[in-house]
């Protein structure tokens, strides 16, 4: 079946329009105040949903062509790699109180991550993409090297999951609870899919990545709730705050 990247484009539109929203909403809570906890939230959201989107414009490119997809294959690959090490950070940022542990954790694979991302430069049998069908593409890769990276991915993955899960559990802050709880259900919400439909669907089967990073639109309308929910928060006890000073005596 040929190749259609309108899902693609599709997800990755709706995953830019996310990011400018949570980079803009940045830059106002900027001007009015040193905020700096929930600015370097907005920050990193935005970055993890460029790089989503980054990822599924690459792999039109690449489907477009595969025969000249020359360096593409292994910039699809560069993208993702930072992918689990900032939601980490970001799972660390939303915990109250702060967690040396979860700071410690997100540190260290962002420390990994750079290390596999001047593999990929450095690797030229890194990936090279081999086939596109329907919605999927898949990649060739240099074995046995190629488990160190999906087991780095997993890692990072499966601390996403463990670690918005513990923040839901041990956070002191309601309302932090409330944004972990849009991690949590959006990290499940593309892995646990991913990976049924990677071993159960004849034309997704060897297209993991590909997979994970379509349903990873799950996560991308997660991170967006939860801004939505911490805009709306702000907005609710602006409200709250203009009232007391309109009720206030003298």
């Amino acid at each position: 079946m040929e190749y259609s990247p309108t899902l693609a484009v599709a997800t990755a539109a709706f995953e830019i329009i996310a990011a400018a929203w949570a980079f803009v909403w940045r830059r106002r809570r900027e001007a009015r105040g040193p905020d700096a906890g929930t600015r370097t939230i907005a920050r990193i959201t935005g970055s993890i949903l460029l790089l989503l989107a980054g990822y599924q414009l690459a792999e039109v490119v690449i489907c477009a062509d595969v025969a000249a997809a020359g360096f593409l294959p292994r910039l699809a690959f560069l993208i993702v790699t930072w992918l689990p090490a900032l939601g980490l950070l970001l799972i660390a940022q939303l915990h109250r109180p702060r967690s040396r542990l979860l700071y410690g954790g997100a540190f260290a694979m962002l420390a990994v991550s750079a290390g596999i991302a001047v593999w990929i430069l450095l690797d030229r049998s890194f990936a090279v993409a081999s086939v596109c069908n329907a919605v999927f593409a898949r990649y060739a890769h240099a074995e046995p090297r190629f488990q160190l990276y999906a087991g780095y991915y997993w890692v990072g993955l499966l601390g996403m999951i463990a670690a918005s899960a513990y923040g839901l559990f041990a956070s002191s802050d309601p309302t932090r609870r409330q944004w972990l709880s849009c991690v949590h259900v959006g990290t499940l919400g593309f892995v646990a899919p991913s990976i049924l439909v990677s071993y159960s669907v004849p034309a997704a089967k060897g297209a993991l990545p590909s997979v994970m990073c379509h349903f990873a639109l799950v996560l991308a309308i997660a991170l967006a709730r939860m801004l939505w929910v911490m805009r709306s928060g702000e907005a609710c006890a602006s409200a709250e705050l203009t009232k007391s000073e309109s009720n206030a005596r003298i």
